[in-house]
């Protein structure tokens, strides 16, 4: 998977919370659909610049993520955060190393990155063996850096007491796994143009915003483009939602393709 105009493109691997849709064992009707736009994978997405890819988060469906859009470059991995609906996946990046012969960058903060050593401490104790994951760490702060040509600039929100970092490049923000984004941090991305929103179901929740908490801070923001993303089956089927929604405001779904 390549893109080859050089102009920037957000494919959206996954756009379900942490149990994915459907979920195991339900019957609702959401999970019970035939619709593709209500099968979710847990969030991830790529951003790809040129031959460039960089991954936001890698969730326990990496490896089928990654060979449903064809992807056969990886630059880097850039994490939000270190719940393993979003660090799960991490070990699949074995198959770049093999295949493209070079060591894959990996960028989180460093509350994040301390806390994949726990999560995955193979790869990190002294005298690994050659088939685990070969991996460069980079500890980010709340201060723009660069990934290549691409510059990012991370926007601090809260998961109810977990720290999470969303990203702005440019125009674009992505954001996931909120429920709170203090002013001085929504002031960084004031101005996007496109932004991507959790918004987990209708009703309040402890950790991520409601559908109507997005849409409250997307109407403040007034983007040009929205969506929506880390769904759960209890926001509805996508085309009654979606239905629904602002003109500028759309629902996410898998193999979802936007230029920016």
């Amino acid at each position: 998977m390549g893109n080859r105009n050089g102009k920037m493109k957000l494919t959206f691997l996954g756009t379900g919370t942490s149990t994915g849709v459907p979920v195991i064992a339900c019957n609702c009707d959401v999970c019970q659909s035939l619709d593709s736009k209500d099968k979710r994978f847990r969030t991830s997405a790529l951003l790809s610049v040129g031959d460039s890819n960089v991954a936001i988060d890698c969730g326990p469906d990496f490896r089928i993520q990654m060979l449903r859009h064809k992807v056969d470059n990886l630059d880097a991995v850039l994490f939000t955060h270190a719940h393993r609906d979003h660090i799960a996946g991490l070990d699949d990046i074995r198959a770049f190393n093999y295949i493209l012969n070079k060591t894959i960058d990996v960028y989180g903060s460093s509350e994040t990155l301390a806390s994949v050593r726990e999560q995955f401490p193979y790869i990190f104790i002294p005298g690994r063996y050659f088939g685990v994951p070969q991996l460069n760490m980079h500890t980010i702060e709340d201060a723009p850096f660069s990934i290549g040509s691409i510059e990012f600039q991370p926007v601090q929100v809260m998961h109810q007491e977990l720290k999470v970092f969303g990203y702005r490049v440019k125009d674009f923000t992505y954001i996931t796994d909120a429920n709170f984004i203090a002013p001085e941090q929504l002031d960084k991305v004031r101005g996007s143009k496109v932004i991507v929103l959790n918004a987990l179901r209708n009703s309040r929740h402890v950790s991520h915003f409601s559908l109507s908490e997005a849409l409250g801070i997307l109407e403040e923001l007034k983007p040009e483009r929205a969506y929506l993303t880390h769904i759960s089956h209890f926001l509805g089927k996508h085309d009654i939602v979606e239905s629904k929604l602002p003109p500028n405001v759309h629902l996410a779904y898998d193999g979802l393709q936007i230029e920016l």
